[in-house]
């Protein structure tokens, strides 16, 4: 185990590749939070980016890398918006079954089974870096976050989404989805690992950028969908970036 990487996780999850994209198997809940998530990346970045055109493809002109992105969940529909999409995670089998499922749809996405420790090493850079259900899943997120912070290029703009840590994203997070439900694979996530919203904020200060923006995501039973919500953090929660112009 490093600071940014739990080899344990990451078998958990390699495991899991081939149902992925099976809406109903293990990673029911991520496609359940899909339309949310892609809807806030959407509209923040066009605000951002100052996007007047906010047609099917408003993010045409922007490069985008997509960390710790399994099978594809979050890159394909990056890559739908127009952005030009790198997705990265060191999960072999994950990078593979997401390269084929994008060629199947025919989209160019540039998946790589690395670390982001590879790309600083390069001197790659992005417009835009999203960071979605994964530093839950970090041994030390500040460290980790520190490290996707310097693929951000001047004005560039960081997107993370995570748990909170309190009781009820603790019934619903683990209790509900992983042992009642069976949304998530039992043993996915580690409570003690869930990062409250000031501890988030605080990581991505250490990392260098500006001051974050929060906001919540909140669960209806009888909808089964998710929404957007300003002052509810207490179970998924984004939060916003930028990297300052120097």
């Amino acid at each position: 185990m490093s600071a940014t990487l739990d080899p344990a996780e990451i078998n958990r999850f390699d495991a899991l590749a081939a149902r992925w994209w099976d809406p109903h198997g293990p990673m029911r809940a991520l496609h359940r939070l899909g339309p949310t998530r892609m809807q806030f990346v959407r509209d923040t970045a066009t605000v951002h980016f100052k996007i007047g055109e906010t047609g099917l493809t408003p993010l045409v002109g922007l490069t985008a890398l997509d960390i710790g992105c399994g099978a594809g969940l979050v890159a394909e529909p990056l890559a739908r918006l127009g952005a030009t999409v790198t997705a990265i995670d060191p999960a072999d089998e994950s990078i593979r079954v997401a390269a084929a499922h994008a060629e199947g749809q025919g989209l160019a996405i540039a998946y790589r089974a690395v670390r982001a420790e590879d790309l600083v090493v390069e001197g790659q850079s992005f417009d835009l870096v999203t960071c979605l259900e994964v530093v839950e899943h970090i041994p030390d997120p500040r460290a980790f976050l520190t490290v996707a912070a310097k693929l951000l290029r001047p004005g560039g703009l960081m997107i993370v989404s995570t748990l909170n840590r309190t009781l009820k994203s603790y019934a619903l997070g683990i209790v509900a989805a992983e042992y009642v439900l069976r949304w998530a694979p039992v043993g996915a996530h580690q409570w003690d690992r869930f990062i409250t919203p000031e501890e988030l904020t605080g990581h991505l200060a250490a990392a260098g950028l500006g001051r974050a923006a929060l906001k919540g995501m909140v669960y209806s039973p009888w909808s089964d969908t998710w929404t957007l919500s300003e002052v509810d953090f207490d179970i998924n929660y984004f939060a916003t970036a930028a990297k300052p112009v120097t």
